[in-house]
């Protein structure tokens, strides 16, 4: 399945625009060593203790430690957050408004997962995490036992989204409780797709020129073959038995081939909605624009259309 094009106004083209041109004064993000991580972990923490917190519950799963955000009556469903951050920074803590935001419009609650981050850990010690989180909400939870389960997960966290989802296929009684996966331009090739490789000095956010490198200090050791072995390499794995996918990606995003292509692959299979937004950069979710707000609105209501469904 093609991705369509994002229905974008003329002016919210143009707010984009703008955007971007503050944007391109803003340092890319890189990954050259395991001390520039830290330094923004901590920061993001620091930030975050200023912040007053919604009301959340932190426990340990398997072993892994889960933020758990509830809506106000009994959930209609339960979300499983795996959050961005090029698999070096962030926290389950860091998605709260948006979290919040598909709490209160679709009625379910946030299950996010706090997996370790791959300063320390190999990637596939984070990806154990994801998936040992994945299979206690699925499996060992009772109080979401009877409820839908949706993943969500951007950039880094839809890489590991995808891995979690292929690798719950030995427990097709898991996998087929997944009602729907709704990934924001995520990394799935970890030898770097076409549009990685051809990233330039202009791109926003994202260090385009370091990209193939960074990826290659993420699986130091591998060839680019073992690299795209899947679930390591999430686009090449098997996509029968997955659920029904909503994806978006921008078009300036280097990113941008790995969601056309895995649209392509897992629409093969299963029902997959993918869209492709104009002048839009990597983690355009969080501008301060109307596209994105637009986006948001367009996952909370697919969201809210797939739990009607499946209640049917």
């Amino acid at each position: 399945m093609a991705c369509q094009r994002w229905p974008a106004s003329e002016p919210e083209l143009a707010e984009m625009r703008r955007f971007n041109k503050k944007l391109a004064w803003l340092p890319r993000f890189k990954i050259r060593n395991r001390v520039t991580p830290r330094v923004i972990q901590a920061l993001l923490r620091v930030s975050q203790s200023l912040k007053t917190a919604p009301a959340a519950e932190t426990r340990q799963v398997n072993g892994v430690p889960v933020r758990i955000l509830r809506p106000a009556g009994k959930a209609k469903g339960v979300v499983l957050d795996i959050h961005g951050g090029g698999w070096v920074i962030g926290n389950a803590q860091m998605d709260d408004d948006l979290n919040l935001g598909m709490v209160r419009a679709c009625d379910v609650a946030v299950v996010s997962v706090d997996y370790r981050l791959a300063v320390d850990t190999p990637v596939e010690g984070l990806m154990e995490d994801c998936l040992a989180a994945a299979r206690w909400l699925l499996g060992d939870c009772p109080e979401f036992a009877d409820v839908p389960v949706f993943v969500v997960g951007e950039s880094a966290g839809g890489h590991l989204a995808v891995a979690t989802l292929l690798a719950l296929k030995p427990w097709p009684d898991l996998l087929k409780r997944v009602s729907g996966a709704v990934l924001y331009y995520g990394v799935y090739d970890l030898s770097g797709t076409p549009s990685v490789h051809a990233a330039g000095p202009d791109t926003l956010l994202l260090d385009g020129p370091g990209m193939v490198e960074a990826l290659r200090m993420l699986t130091p050791g591998l060839t680019d073959d073992e690299r795209r072995q899947p679930p390591l390499s999430p686009l090449y794995g098997d996509f029968s038995g997955l659920p029904p996918a909503l994806m978006f990606v921008g078009e300036l995003d280097p990113l941008k081939d790995d969601t056309l292509l895995i649209a392509e692959r897992w629409g093969a299979q299963t029902p997959v909605e993918a869209h492709l937004l104009a002048e839009s950069a990597h983690g355009f979710i969080h501008f301060p624009v109307a596209m994105a707000g637009h986006v948001l609105m367009h996952t909370q209501a697919w969201i809210t259309q797939r739990l009607a469904t499946v209640g049917t």
